[in-house]
C-alpha cells in the first residue's frame, strides 16, 4: 500500500480525498484483517491452450472467496499435443501455432496470479524430454518462464508449505501417495478425480487432495479420453496446512 505522502500529483494537489488520520485508519484496519496463515489456491491441470474457457474466472472467484494470499499450479499448464510421444491429430496446430496460442491463454492467468508456484507436470516436460531423445544439451533450453513468458512465476518439480507437499502426480493417487509419504498431499494429473481424503492417526492427521482441472474434454487433443470418464472439473485451497477444499465449477 503507498504512503499518504505518494497520493500527491507532482503539482502538490492530492489525488484522494482521505485525510492521513483517514489513511492510515484504513490502512491500518487492512493490514490487521490480512489472513495470518497461509491460504493457498490450487490450481488445477490446465493443458492450455486447451484449457476450458470458463475456468479461469472459477479460479479468480475461488481466490476471493477463500480470501487465498498464494497460488500454486499443479502441473501441465500447458499440453503440447503437437509434440507427444502418444498419436497426434493430423488435422490439428503444428508446433509454432500451438505454443502461441498457449502463451497468449495463460496471459489472463498470469494477469490474474502474477506470482505463482507453478509444479512441472508430464506435458510440461515433453520438450525437454525430446531434447534428451534427441542428445540435446539443457543449456540449449530456455528456461519455461520465457518461453512462456510468465517471468515471475517460479517453476519446480515439487514445493511444500506448512508441512503439505504439492507435486503434479505421476507417481499415483493423492490417497496412495500421502500414506506412502506419511505426509499431506496435493496433486493433479489424474483429470477425473478430486476428493479429499484424511487419514487419521493416534497423534497424527494428513490428508490426500486431488484437485482436479481446467481441461476442455471437448478439444482435440483430449480425444485419447473420449470413452472413458468425464474430466472433475476444480480446483482447490488449503489453509494453513490443515483444511483442504474442493471447489469444484459447476458446468
Amino acid at each position: 500500500m503507498k504512503k499518504f505522502s505518494e497520493l500527491y500529483a507532482g503539482d502538490g494537489k492530492p489525488k484522494v480525498r482521505l485525510s492521513e488520520e483517514e489513511y492510515q485508519i484504513i490502512y491500518n484496519y487492512r493490514e490487521k484483517t490480512k489472513p495470518k496463515e497461509k491460504r493457498i489456491l490450487v490450481i488445477g491441470d490446465l493443458h492450455s491452450p486447451f484449457d476450458l474457457e470458463e475456468y479461469h474466472q472459477h479460479c479468480v472467484d475461488t481466490y476471493h472467496k477463500w480470501n487465498c494470499n498464494q497460488v500454486i499450479f499443479i502441473g501441465d499448464v500447458i499440453d503440447n499435443h503437437y509434440s507427444s510421444y502418444h498419436e497426434t491429430d493430423a488435422d490439428g496446430m503444428g508446433g509454432s501455432d500451438e505454443l502461441d496460442l498457449a502463451i497468449d491463454r495463460l496471459k489472463r492467468y498470469y494477469k490474474s496470479f502474477p506470482e505463482a508456484d507453478v509444479v512441472i507436470g508430464n506435458h510440461d516436460r515433453m520438450i525437454m524430454r525430446k531434447a534428451q531423445t534427441s542428445s540435446i544439451p539443457t543449456k540449449w533450453i530456455k528456461a519455461y518462464k520465457d518461453v512462456l513468458e510468465v517471468p515471475k512465476w517460479n517453476f519446480t518439480e515439487r514445493v511444500e508449505y506448512d508441512q503439505v507437499q504439492y507435486i503434479h502426480g505421476e507417481a499415483g493417487t493423492a490417497r496412495t501417495k500421502s500414506k506412502a509419504d506419511m505426509q499431506s498431499t496435493v496433486q493433479g494429473h489424474l483429470h477425473t478425480q478430486a476428493y479429499c481424503e484424511y487419514t487419521v492417526g493416534r497423534n497424527f492427521k494428513i490428508f490426500g487432495m486431488q484437485v482436479g482441472c481446467g481441461i476442455d474434454f471437448s478439444s482435440y487433443a483430449m480425444a485419447y479420453a473420449k470413452a472413458g470418464k468425464k474430466p472433475a472439473v476444480g480446483c482447490g485451497v488449503v489453509i494453513g496446512g490443515k483444511t483442504a477444499i474442493n471447489c469444484l465449477m459447476e458446468l
